[in-house]
């Protein structure tokens, strides 16, 4: 569970999925927060890994892979700290998991009523085209953070992740699949932020397709993953 600054959040989805879950591990991986968050984690029962500054999703998501791998977990599953995806719907991420190495909680695949608008919209479908092209499987939200990953995928990502802007989704997803892991997705539906506010404007989208192009563009042009990863024990 990556976290920055989520001190108003964080408590209350720590305890939302030990409820769901109870019998998983919880990690915490506070990003450089300013707040009480890590504080608020252990309080409720959460491992946390604290990073003395901010390094993003990708940064905080390569240290929960590493993490899992040096613990013994074969499976890990992203959520993030500000309420919108679902605890409850990870039986169905890790269900598909039999079938494949990644699984993406997809917002735009026939349940609920997320929707995103302007650039960030075109974007999502462009990059959704392209991947599912890659992977030769449908994908239609590929910048979703809600994910399971299977012992293949968290061997890889504990060694390669990117932690550059949009590394744990773009360009983790590319990685991936070049290194031959099977991608699939479910439908999910997507929450409300249970506090704070999210950081989106008219000027921010636009950057954001700038720099999600780009971020999309520099993972194709990367070197294909070493093939010889081991599953994590």
């Amino acid at each position: 569970m990556p976290a920055l600054n989520e001190e108003h959040n964080i408590d209350k989805i720590v305890a939302e999925v030990m409820a769901e879950l109870p019998d998983v591990g919880v990690l915490v991986v506070d990003d450089g927060s300013t707040d009480r968050t890590a504080q608020r984690a252990r309080e409720c029962g959460a491992h946390v890994a604290r990073l003395a500054v901010n390094l993003g999703v990708g940064g905080a998501m390569r240290t929960g892979f590493r993490y899992a791998v040096r613990h013994g977990y074969q499976v890990v599953v992203q959520v993030d700290a500000d309420g919108q995806h679902n605890p409850a719907e990870v039986p169905e991420l890790l269900r598909e998991l039999g079938d494949a190495d990644l699984v993406i909680g997809a917002r735009f695949a026939g349940k609920g009523e997320y929707k995103a608008r302007g650039p960030r919209r075109w974007a999502m479908k462009v990059f959704s085209v392209v991947l599912s092209w890659l992977s030769g499987q449908k994908l239609t939200d590929v910048t979703s953070g809600f994910k399971a990953a299977g012992p293949r995928a968290v061997a890889l990502f504990a060694r390669h992740y990117p932690a550059e802007y949009l590394g744990d989704t773009l360009e983790s997803l590319v990685m991936a699949v070049r290194a031959g892991l099977k991608v699939r997705q479910v439908p999910v539906a997507m929450r409300m932020r249970m506090a704070g506010t999210p950081s989106t404007s008219p000027v921010k989208s636009a950057v954001y397709l700038l720099r999600a192009s780009m971020a999309l563009l520099l993972a194709l042009m990367r070197r294909k993953p070493a093939q010889g990863f081991h599953e994590a024990a």
